[in-house]
């Protein structure tokens, strides 16, 4: 019998959270933040869950590659490698305003190549063999966001049971706690 791939989930939190007007990531929910509300979701479907793009005492923290202030593909990016390095067959992401990370969906996302939900591109598999691939792109591309990656990681689109919750704005947030 065969061991599981292991899976190191990423949770991209370097963003700036510009249209929510301050940090989303420890906004609050019934007294728990959206990251801590993304990081509990994740780590019931991954071996291991990094925070990429700040510093979380307690968590494997990773910053952003190759520098600070790379958006969500910089956290991408540190995850790649770390997952490559040690081991992990690849990465489940999501970002730090997407509170709800269902087991089945995640599922449906892990396989042989990468892999965005529809409608939630950070919602993602990506198998370490990417790490070089993405290196390459941030350094030669000029198109640094997700949908630039994309049509160079050509991953296939799974389509979620029903919609997933991403926070944006305070409007987002309250919709989200109102409809739970």
């Amino acid at each position: 019998m065969t061991e599981p791939s292991r899976i190191l989930g990423a949770v991209l939190a370097g963003g700036r959270s510009r249209r929510f007007g301050s940090d989303k990531a420890i906004a609050e929910i019934d007294g728990k933040t959206l990251i801590d509300r993304a990081i509990g979701d994740l780590s019931a479907c991954v071996d291991t869950v990094a925070v990429c793009g700040r510093e979380i005492e307690g968590l494997l923290s990773l910053p952003d590659r190759p520098q600070a202030d790379m958006g969500p593909l910089g956290g991408l990016n540190a995850a790649l490698h770390h997952a490559a390095s040690h081991g992990f067959a690849g990465v489940l992401s999501t970002g730090c305003d997407m509170p709800v990370f269902p087991p089945a969906l995640a599922a449906a996302l892990i396989g042989e190549g990468a892999a965005i939900v529809e409608g939630q591109q950070l919602l993602g598999y990506w198998p370490s063999r990417l790490a070089p691939l993405l290196d390459t792109h941030l350094e030669t591309g000029t198109d640094r966001s997700i949908r630039g990656w994309l049509t160079v990681a050509q991953p296939r689109s799974v389509v979620p049971d029903g919609p997933l919750p991403n926070i944006n704005t305070p409007a987002d947030l309250e919709r989200f706690a109102q409809g739970r």
